[in-house]
């Protein structure tokens, strides 16, 4: 790719929007994770910042590959993601141990394809780690849900290789999808409708349909309780609260994210993906006081991954 469409890729409004959506996740995913420290849970029943600057972990670093990637390729190619996953891979952010194997493997030479399916004794993994990541494109394909499912397909499969991880990606991506579309945003109700529909038969596009009949309850505990708060870190324990959550905050990503912190669990990576399909939308920046204490986006964001 030459200087001057690198430049072009800058201006391009889909990068626009990744980047809008890129930030969210990045806020969702680090003002997130300061909750697990046990001194600032007392902050988050009254709604209260922590002290200092926020890290972002793992979502971010790799959700920063995934808009890389699309800004030299204008869409998912593999090979360049794998390599930025495994080239900006830093061990420090939070990863899994599965991932940080893989990771380094890929950098050391080694096959993703092989690598990613011969995870979990050949069964791939069913992780949230495909699905933490990817609301960035869905705001690229802003009013193309269907193109953003396949792209999020193709892109999860670098890294997660079992059918719920895909799925949880799919869907995650479908919402940002329609949450950035031009139009008047969707409502609640329209929001998941339009994922169940783009989301197979799976367990997590059955926690979508329980998400979509659970929309008039108040209560994030409750629903929490019944779809999953991503205890297990697995896809279909996470995707359908997470979704639950970014449908009833389109808008309004303060409430969104801390209607989300509450209830625990993954705390990082459920605010991850609430905050990017949240501000894919126009209106859903996170308050500026927000962005202004959240770890900076990584300066290779500059040199899009091209082939």
């Amino acid at each position: 790719m030459t200087s001057d469409s690198r430049s072009d890729s800058r201006t391009d409004p889909r990068f626009e929007r990744a980047l809008a959506s890129l930030r969210g996740v990045a806020v969702g995913d680090a003002l997130g994770s300061q909750f697990f420290v046990p001194a600032n849970l007392a902050l988050l029943k009254r709604r209260e910042l922590p002290p200092g600057d926020w890290q972002w972990t793992d979502d971010t670093e790799m959700a920063a590959s995934v808009v890389s990637v699309l800004a030299g390729h204008h869409r998912i190619d593999q090979d360049a993601l794998a390599r930025s996953f495994a080239v900006h891979h830093d061990f420090d952010r939070g990863y899994g141990p599965a991932v940080n194997r893989m990771l380094r493997l890929v950098r050391e030479g080694g096959d993703w394809r092989e690598l990613a399916a011969g995870l979990f004794d050949g069964r791939g993994s069913w992780g949230n780690g495909a699905a933490m990541r990817i609301a960035p494109l869905g705001a690229w394909y802003a009013g193309d849900p269907e193109q953003a499912a396949h792209q999020a397909e193709i892109s999860a499969y670098t890294t997660h290789q079992h059918r719920e991880a895909v799925m949880g990606a799919m869907a995650v991506a479908v919402a940002a999808a329609l949450a950035a579309a031009p139009d008047a945003p969707p409502t609640p109700e329209e929001l998941l409708d339009g994922v169940v529909a783009l989301v197979p038969r799976s367990a997590v596009g059955a926690g979508l349909r329980r998400a979509r009949d659970m929309l008039d309850y108040d209560d994030p505990g409750t629903v929490a309780a019944v779809l999953g708060r991503g205890r297990r870190t697995a896809a279909h324990d996470t995707v359908p609260f997470a979704l639950w959550s970014a449908a009833r905050g389109l808008g309004d990503f303060e409430r969104a994210f801390w209607t989300t912190a509450q209830v625990g669990g993954d705390v990082d990576t459920n605010c991850a993906i609430v905050g990017g399909v949240v501000a894919a939308a126009p209106a859903g920046a996170p308050p500026e006081r927000w962005r202004e204490r959240t770890e900076a986006l990584p300066e290779w964001l500059a040199a899009p991954a091209a082939s």
